[in-house]
């Protein structure tokens, strides 16, 4: 099985997914830094519809731009077009398998996916 962790390499919890899928015996690990190399604003909205959450849900809230945009409150469309410009304000990890994207939070949620 292949999946895909959209991963921050400073992140505890987006480091105890990735333990996670690379101890999951039969699991094809990708691994993409999304700072650098951050998902379009359409693959974000494609993921949080699979992941079953809205981009509010997947929005690092606690992030000065997101405060400094005023994001709290403001429309899927804005907030998406905020992370397009802004990957920080992406929620991390997000696991995409054949069955299913989750968000890790906490870590142990993208076992539904394995």
């Amino acid at each position: 099985m292949k999946a895909t962790i959209w991963h921050n390499p400073r992140c505890s919890k987006s480091r105890e997914a990735l333990a996670i899928l690379s101890d999951t015996p039969g699991v094809d690990v990708e691994v993409v830094e999304y700072l650098k190399t951050p998902p379009s604003r359409e693959a974000l909205a494609a993921l949080y519809a699979r992941a079953g959450i809205t981009p509010a849900q997947g929005l690092r809230k606690g992030e000065s731009i997101a405060k400094e945009q005023g994001l709290a409150g403001a429309s899927d469309e804005a907030i998406l077009d905020a992370m397009a410009a802004h990957p920080i304000l992406i929620e991390r990890p997000l696991v995409e398998t054949e069955k299913g994207v989750r968000l890790g939070r906490p870590p142990e949620a993208i076992r539904e996916i394995l």
